[in-house]
């Protein structure tokens, strides 16, 4: 017998009743989206009064730090409540040991200090990796073609703690290297640091949807092969539970699924597992499809970009970090999607 026997049969049972008008479907709504759900990343870029559309990345720019306060309003404006830096950093700063994320005047730096000096309150979420920083763009050090793991660990703390000295709210670790949110724990805390928050990219896969990420901060031309050896098997599933354990036991706040909407399995079982604040990527290449496509005329992109959003609600994501943060707060003012 079905489970659902006991909830009646047509006709006398008839599943459409609730959907027959607009309040009804809002009354019996199984998910919610809000705009407290959102996270906006934003690229940095050196310069002054500095707007540089990504081309790969349709309504995204990359902006010099002055540019950033207006920005920050912006989200304070319509209620996004954290962004997300992330840094272009000029060639001529780009080193192999990638230690221009060790500079305290860094594009970071100077972009955390900005966002905190007119929107104290809006959260700053930035990342700890080598990969803007280098110049084979890559997260950890490379040796004869090997990522180092435990001499990458020693930057890659010491570069949390120097975005918190900065004023951020949250570091989130995206390297994917072993034991990296224990050691940046342990020196955040001996830094008199303990109210900073770890936001773990705990399941990160080597994906092919990070394409225009990497042309937006500058690292795709010069990624010196792959990231398949630290990054995690898109095949993998269990494997990211395994990650997400070692996180938490290791000190991290939140996790993140990346990427977002092709993984929405894994949030999933995260979320399901652990019970912990489980965020989603939706990351530039996924980002990019919506808009393009809806550029051609093959999609309506503002209800695609909802029904997006609302996936990862209903497969258990916390909130969400997207591109498309400053749309979607728009359209929920609107009421698109709904």
């Amino acid at each position: 017998m079905s489970q659902f026997a006991t909830y009646g049969s047509y006709p006398t049972t008839r599943l459409r009743r609730n959907r027959a008008d607009h309040w009804t479907r809002r009354l019996v709504a199984e998910t919610r989206l809000t705009v407290d759900d959102l996270i906006w990343p934003i690229f940095l870029t050196e310069g002054s009064g500095v707007r540089e559309p990504v081309a790969s990345m349709p309504g995204v720019d990359r902006v010099s730090v002055d540019v950033v306060p207006d920005l920050a309003a912006l989200a304070v404006q319509n209620g996004i409540p954290a962004v997300a830096p992330f840094p272009n950093t000029p060639e001529a700063l780009r080193t192999p040991d990638g230690t221009e994320a060790l500079n305290p005047d860094n594009l970071m730096c100077r972009a955390i200090r900005a966002i905190k000096a007119v929107a104290p309150d809006l959260g700053v979420i930035t990342d700890v990796a080598l990969d803007p920083y280098t110049t084979h763009g890559h997260d950890g050090l490379l040796v004869d073609g090997v990522i180092l793991n435990d001499e990458t660990l020693a930057l890659l703390t010491q570069q949390a703690v120097l975005l918190a000295a900065a004023g951020t709210d949250v570091v989130a670790p995206s390297d994917m290297m072993d034991g990296r949110i224990g050691s940046i724990r342990q020196a955040l805390d001996d830094g008199g640091h303990t109210g900073v928050r770890i936001l773990s990219y705990a399941a990160k896969y080597a994906s092919a949807f990070y394409g225009p990420f990497r042309d937006a901060v500058g690292s795709g031309v010069k990624l010196a092969g792959d990231k398949k050896t630290y990054q995690m098997d898109p095949a993998n599933s269990d494997e990211a539970l395994r990650e997400v354990a070692f996180d938490l036991q290791e000190g991290a706040d939140m996790v993140m699924v990346k990427p977002g909407i092709i993984y929405l399995d894994i949030v999933r079982r995260v979320r399901e597992t652990f019970a912990v604040p489980t965020f989603a990527y939706h990351v530039s290449g996924e980002y990019a499809m919506l808009r393009a496509a809806g550029q051609a005329g093959w999609l309506n992109y503002d209800r695609s970009l909802m029904e997006t959003l609302l996936a990862f609600k209903r497969a258990g994501a916390s909130g969400v970090l997207t591109y498309a943060a400053l749309d979607a707060a728009r359209l929920l003012r609107e009421g698109i999607g709904k």
